[in-house]
């Protein structure tokens, strides 16, 4: 079979299979396989492929097909245009977080501190949101935070492999953290515990449970943030936080009732409500 049968054979099996984006994924898994580039594609595409090649891609075409995320099969996810490992104890890093990164850069090149400005990721998973920024702004000091030991594992290494220091701690939220920081930013789980048995299989049964259950109304991590930050925020400090499409109004008011200030919301690149930001000033308190 040549490499443009093979990639042929495989759309059309996971077409067949309902799988959303059948052209995507099996060319990400053609070019995790064989290290194939578009240009040798076309040039070299009707040349056989190795046994070895067809057989370990089709078995993951195979895996594919019970939805098992791509990105677990090939190990690596893209964001802010770094490559992360991932696994089935993170959550796969998605484009609308890299809004969040974004807002909270923003914010960062207005500190104007004489020490280094210390940022808290919590609820880290992969540590791709701290670990982005102190790649982008490496001026700064990155800690993150998770439950989830595994987890932790995931953003060391990430944090390793992309040659940014940084410490990671296990806590239940803030039970393990100490000091203060100048920002706190989280991708906390938001999605009401009733939604989850509604979502894709990829997100239902691949990524890991207690990242994805918001509770009850999806809202509890954010009234833990709400209250607790404050104690653990400099003056003037920053929460920069993802949310729901819909949890805008919501949370902004948790913020407003918790004392936070220039509370607001930015959308993502679909026009949906996706992060929530604000500061704490203790002086007009």
């Amino acid at each position: 079979m040549t490499y443009q049968e093979a990639y042929q054979k495989a759309t059309g099996e996971l077409k067949a299979a309902g799988i959303p984006e059948p052209e995507s994924d099996a060319w990400i898994l053609l070019e995790h396989v064989t290290g194939m580039t578009r240009t040798r594609y076309y040039v070299d595409g009707f040349e056989r492929m190795p046994k070895n090649e067809e057989d370990r891609f089709f078995e993951l075409v195979s895996c594919r097909k019970t939805r098992i995320p791509v990105q677990h099969l090939t190990g690596v996810q893209e964001f802010m245009g770094y490559e992360f490992a991932v696994n089935e104890h993170v959550l796969v890093p998605r484009q609308d977080t890299e809004i969040l990164v974004e807002e909270a850069e923003k914010r960062l090149l207005l500190m104007k501190k004489e020490n280094p400005v210390k940022v808290l990721d919590m609820c880290t998973g992969s540590g791709c949101i701290p670990i982005s920024l102190k790649l982008r702004n490496p001026q700064i000091v990155i800690e993150g935070a998770d439950i989830s030991e595994e987890a932790l594992k995931v953003a060391e290494k990430n944090a390793k492999k992309l040659g940014v220091s940084g410490k990671w701690i296990q806590t239940d939220m803030f039970e393990n953290i100490t000091g203060t920081f100048d920002m706190i930013t989280s991708n906390p789980p938001y999605i009401p515990t009733k939604v989850i048995e509604e979502l894709e299989a990829e997100v239902r049964l691949h990524d890991p449970y207690e990242a994805l259950d918001g509770k009850e109304d999806g809202l509890y991590f954010y009234r833990i943030l709400a209250e607790k930050v404050p104690e653990y925020l400099t003056d003037g400090g920053w929460l920069v936080m993802e949310i729901g499409y819909d949890q805008s109004s919501d949370v902004e008011k948790l913020l407003k009732e918790t004392g936070f200030e220039q509370v607001s919301t930015q959308k993502d690149l679909a026009g949906l409500d996706r992060v929530v930001c604000g500061v704490y000033n203790r002086r007009s308190k």
